[in-house]
Formats: C-alpha cells, structure tokens, sequence
C-alpha cells in the first residue's frame, strides 16, 4: 500500500541534501564546540557559519540568532523572558494559539505573574486588530503580545506588520509564533517591530529538536535553561551540532526554492478544496481558506454522521496521514481547541480533517485522497 503523507504541518520528511550537511558532524567532526583544540573549534565554526546564514536570510543580526530545541522551548523563553525580565505585567494572547504558548500564559496567570487577556476573533478566525488595540491602550501595566503568524490548524496568517506597530505604539513587547511561517515565507526582520520569532527544523524539510529563537538586539534577558556558556551564555547545554547545521542548509534550501515551492503547494491546496466543494456540497472549510491563509494548510469540516465519525481513523487504515488538529494534541478524543475557539464553543456536530502539503506531494494524491473520502463519507 502506498502511504499518502498530508500531515506536512505536523512535520516535514528529511531533505537529502540537509541530511548530506549534516553527515559529517555525526561522524567524524564530532568535537564538543565547547572544546579549544581544534576538533572543537571547527564545530564550533560550523555552528557560527550556520547562525550567520540564518540571519542572513531574515535580515537580521548574527548576534540576534539564538539555537534551541524547537518552537516550543523558544516560546518559553520569550513569555518567560518579557515576564521576568522586561517588566511586563500583562498578556495579550488568542484563544488559537499552540499549546506550547497557551499553557505558559495559562501558567503565568495562575500563579499571579501576569494579567492574562484574549483578543476577540473575527468571524473568519483573524485577530481583531480594534479590540487588540483597545486591549493595549487600556492597560495600565507594559504589556507583552503574544500571536502566531500562522495558525498550524486552519492556517490562518496575522497582519503581523500592522500587530507590530501597534505594539510599538503601545510600548508593548511583540513575541510571534513563527513556526508555521519561517522557512515558508520571506522574513525582513531589521524592519519589523518584533522583539521575538521562533522556528523550527522539521517544518521545512530540516531536522527535528532544533530551532531558533530571535530575540531583538535592543532588548536584554537572562538564560531560561541555566548551567553552561553556551550560545553566548543564552542557553546552556551542549549543542545540538548536526541539528544546527541542518536547520541552517533547509533554510537556505527553502529560500532559494520559495518562489515555485509556494506557487506549486498553493496550487494543490486550491485544486482540493474546489474539488471538496463540487464532491461534498455540505463539506465546510475552517478559516479564511480562500484569503489570507497559510499555503501549504486547508482545513476541512465534515458532517458528522456515522460514515464520517471514524474518517480519521479509516483514512489512516487507507494509509493516507491527516490530522484532526495539531500534532501536539493528537490522540486526544476532544475536538481541537481552534475549531472550538472559530465555532463559538460548538463543534461536536462536525469532523475537521487538516490537510497540509509539501513540494513532495502531487495532484494525483490529491485525486486519490479524494476517491477514498467519496467511499468513506
């Protein structure tokens, strides 16, 4: 059976080339960075070559490019970051969010270190800009903004320019949530009012368990993992070498293929979703499908009926990979906060399938995908 793969936003599969790069730091430059003699000092060349590549491409400052674990560890520490050590004393978040920065603004509030406020949706899943506005401009404390750039479920994309201006009008600081969009758009940092981004390898065909965190020259915060001096005494721990330079070379790769990768994976969301609309007339699609939406995601709800309540399932059976909502929160029963967050709090009646797409997959998945949801709804 052939395995149908459209749960590109959940990850992406392992560029050749990115592995080939990566090759020899797992094997014969296995040098700790940390180490003066020279089989330390050329990883260690390795890991500054790469951070000069990344802010190369997001036009911004080599100083500026910090390495982590993944989008997760660099959302911790840039909430944790304008909580502690910025003086920020309110949040301004969205119920859409990922999880990795819901439970840290939820955590934040419950344990009394920060105001934590929820910016109202439109009726298509944007942010509402008024209301964020009104939000910022009464607050009495400094506050910290915290919105992705693209939702991962239903793809959604924030004005993040005009979030960033209010910020900067507001003296707020701005963290954004990056993962979906980095190595998938073109990012010109030096002129954005932003004082926080983060990425992650394995959405752009690099390696998982690494990834960045951006953190604006103009602003100054302590370690969130202490015990070392490691990426200029911001993060202890030894690095994640072969990740770092992977991470680096999908980056390149991605940018240089942006313009036909972007046009091809619209293409194929576009192609599903009319041919969704002409097979299941009741079919509905979740977000601003048809404006300003991420490419490479097209989330779709189905009626629920006894056909469909086990599609997810049934689909996986038909060895074609799709999801219900993040991959942080599958295997989970419950219906995604983000369909709940859209739908006003009901969505039991329907059956939202994620579908995301990669340069790898092709139109005649996509028709095959489609004879398989015929059969099964």
């Amino acid at each position: 059976m052939n395995r149908i793969y459209f749960d590109n936003a959940a990850t992406t599969s392992l560029d050749p080339e990115v592995l080939e790069s990566m090759m020899p730091f797992l094997t014969e430059k296995f040098g700790n960075p940390s180490s003066v003699y020279s089989y330390g000092r050329e990883t260690k060349l390795a890991i500054e070559n790469a951070r000069k590549t990344v802010a190369k491409i997001l036009n911004a400052s080599p100083g500026e490019i910090f390495f982590t674990s993944g989008g997760t560890e660099s959302t911790n520490t840039a909430i944790t970051a304008a909580i502690r050590d910025l003086g920020c004393k309110h949040i301004i978040t969205s119920p859409l969010e990922h999880h990795a920065t819901l439970h840290t603004v939820e955590h934040m509030e419950h344990f009394g270190m920060a105001k934590l406020s929820y910016v109202k949706l439109t009726d298509k899943g944007h942010i509402d800009l008024v209301h964020l506005e009104e939000l910022l401009a009464g607050s009495p404390d400094r506050t910290v903004v915290t919105l992705m750039h693209a939702n991962n479920e239903i793809g959604n994309l924030l004005k993040i320019k005009a979030v960033g201006e209010l910020c900067r009008k507001y003296d707020a600081i701005f963290h954004s949530d990056t993962v979906q969009t980095v190595g998938h758009y073109p990012f010109d940092l030096k002129n954005l009012y932003i004082h926080f981004l983060n990425g992650a390898g394995h959405k752009f065909h690099g390696p998982k368990g690494v990834g960045i965190l951006y953190v604006n020259e103009n602003i100054t915060i302590k370690p969130y993992i202490n015990g070392g001096s490691q990426e200029r005494n911001m993060r202890a721990g030894t690095e994640n070498l072969y990740g770092i330079v992977g991470f680096a070379k999908a980056l390149e790769k991605a940018t240089e293929r942006y313009e036909q990768d972007s046009e091809y994976v619209n293409g194929l969301k576009m192609y599903m979703a009319e041919q969704l609309k002409a097979a299941f007339p009741a079919v509905e699609f979740n977000g601003d499908t048809f404006g300003s939406s991420l490419y490479t995601v097209l989330n779709v709800s189905f009626p629920m009926n006894e056909k469909s309540d086990m599609l997810l399932f049934n689909l996986d059976m038909a060895g074609i990979c799709v999801s219900g909502g993040s991959a942080c929160t599958s295997g989970a029963n419950s219906v995604s906060h983000v369909i709940k967050a859209i739908n006003n709090g009901h969505s039991t009646e329907v059956v939202p399938i994620r579908f995301s797409f990669s340069r790898h997959n092709t139109k005649a998945e996509v028709d095959a995908v489609l004879e398989k949801l015929k059969e099964l709804v």
